[in-house]
């Protein structure tokens, strides 16, 4: 009887220590931002994107399963929030890139090439999964298997292609029932055209709500966080005017628009509904 209690008791005391190891070894969301192996260029911008915030208004937890959406942008390998997210998520959660389809273009086969190179060989993020967006979307994931789908700054370009709605779509298909989609975007004015918007790079809250909608999400809420009223929206170059683009050349121009700072930013939270 006495080896049975004890075998009862060394079980317990292992189990219990497995479980504080992997308490500790979990990071929280402030310390991975905070953390020294994100890229310095990266961490001045947060000023401007906010990732504490916005990640918490998303309600981001660390065991959950993340789609994000083509995370590279302009001429860089991007994956500015991967960062954050990879990290993050590793120990208890996956997060799933579902980067440009290679087979579309050159310029997507090299932005696709360069996110690859960047996270090989990285213990933040050796656990990534990736996946493929491609124009016109296709299945992220299986339907109903991930908790939150996330996408920074790029409904412009699907808008522009001609494939927002169907963006949305599939990323509906993809979530849970009660899964959550978060959205940030250069906002425009809701009286902008769909030209006005394909050509200045912003897309009004009124838009990415309607198609949103359209799909079956429900609008569960929206946020000023990462919201810039110094940003008048009408620059020559639309939103590649400010920062990090600054497509002006002239040195008194570049002053003037790193006073802006970056865009002004939509943050809408949508749910998947439960029935």
């Amino acid at each position: 009887m006495k080896k049975i209690h004890n075998f009862i008791l060394y079980f317990f005391i292992i189990a219990f220590s497995f479980i504080l190891a992997k308490l500790s070894y979990t990071q929280s969301l402030e310390s991975v931002i905070n953390s020294k192996n994100r890229t310095p260029s990266y961490v001045e911008r947060d000023k401007y994107r906010n990732p504490l915030n916005t990640l918490s208004f998303f309600k981001l937890k660390n065991n959950m399963k993340v789609i994000e959406l083509q995370p590279s942008g302009g001429n860089s390998p991007g994956g500015w929030y991967t960062e954050i997210l990879a990290p993050y998520l590793k120990n208890n959660g996956l997060l799933i890139a579902a980067h440009f389809n290679p087979k579309e273009s050159e310029w997507r086969a090299k932005m696709r090439k360069g996110y690859e190179k960047r996270i090989e060989n990285n213990e933040d993020f050796n656990k990534i999964q990736m996946a493929v967006l491609s124009m016109p979307p296709i299945k992220l994931s299986p339907d109903n298997s991930v908790d939150m789908v996330l996408t920074f700054r790029n409904l412009h370009n699907w808008l522009k292609a001609g494939y927002l709605k169907e963006v949305f779509e599939v990323s509906y298909n993809a979530l849970k029932p009660g899964g959550i989609f978060g959205v940030v975007e250069h906002r425009a004015p809701d009286n902008y055209t769909i030209d006005e918007m394909n050509k200045s790079g912003y897309v009004s809250e009124k838009i990415a709500i309607q198609y949103a909608e359209s799909v079956g999400f429900i609008l569960e809420e929206k946020t000023e966080i990462n919201a810039n009223p110094l940003d008048t929206k009408n620059h020559k170059y639309g939103v590649w005017t400010l920062p990090p683009t600054l497509k002006l050349a002239d040195a008194a121009a570049k002053k003037k628009y790193m006073k802006i700072g970056e865009s002004d930013r939509m943050t809408l939270r949508f749910v998947k509904p439960k029935s």
